[in-house]
């Protein structure tokens, strides 16, 4: 096993860093290994907003449900789904693109894209021994924070990426045994096994609640996510996804923000 592999395995989530920005050279390396990433019909259609101004890491950190590393890291990278700037490359060639950047297959080129980009920054980050956390919270008020950041039409944030020397060590979560997730020649739909599978994986996942908490905890995994999935989280997405022109419905952002 070589050490790149070695590094992707010991990935862990790091929610506490040292008072240390990181260097130009080290943002820089970190957003180049995320252009490297593979890219649909090479359209590279995402950005990376780079966010330093301590106000603004202030109000984002609140948007994305009071989350205080969202404020206080090395750097926080947004990852943006970006059908902008091939739009400008069409003016620019006198093409009128009409509705075809609003296809869901555009959109989904996007989040891909964006998506590719961001795992190449976050294994480039750990390389380099620094903490990585993804921040999905971000989503939690994505109005606001367009208005923040001033995004225009066809470009819609993701997700937050922080970045920093961790301040302390992370526990790693165990993942679920490779025979849930990887299938051969097609979908296995065994479910007697699945059920066999899950409940091996809900002992594990117990178990290490147990240690990492002293005793206090012991979830199941299936309980976890099966009451996570009873809650509606971000109803309004549709909405904004429209809004943003991604899928017809122009008025909706202007009667959203002149409420």
């Amino acid at each position: 096993m070589n050490e790149i592999i070695e590094k992707i395995l010991d990935h862990r989530s790091v929610r506490a860093f040292q008072d240390k920005e990181l260097t130009k050279e080290e943002i820089h390396t970190i957003v180049k290994a995320a252009q490297a990433a593979s890219t649909s019909s090479f359209l590279q259609a995402y950005t990376i907003l780079g966010i330093t101004d301590k106000e603004k890491k202030a109000a984002l950190a609140q948007l994305a449900g009071n989350q205080g590393y969202v404020e206080h890291n090395g750097h926080l990278f947004i990852f943006c789904a970006d059908a902008h700037r091939l739009e400008i490359a069409a003016q620019m060639e006198g093409i009128d693109l009409g509705d075809t950047l609003s296809s869901t297959e555009n959109f989904m080129i996007a989040l891909i894209d964006a998506a590719l980009a961001a795992q190449n920054a976050s294994i480039a980050a750990e390389s380099m021994g620094l903490g990585i956390c993804y921040i999905g919270g971000l989503r939690n008020n994505l109005y606001e924070v367009s208005e923040l950041l001033n995004i225009p039409k066809h470009v819609i944030p993701l997700f937050a990426l922080v970045v920093g020397h961790p301040a302390q060590a992370a526990d790693k979560k165990p993942r679920m045994p490779l025979e849930l997730v990887y299938h051969e020649n097609g979908y296995q739909s065994n479910e007697e096994e699945y059920r066999k599978q899950l409940e091996a994986y809900n002992e594990t996942i117990s178990a290490y609640y147990q240690e990492r908490t002293k005793g206090k905890r012991a979830d199941r995994w299936t309980a976890q996510v099966a009451q996570m999935l009873t809650q509606k989280s971000r109803s309004y997405m549709k909405d904004y996804v429209k809004a943003k022109a991604w899928i017809q419905n122009k008025d909706s952002y202007q009667q959203h923000t002149e409420k």
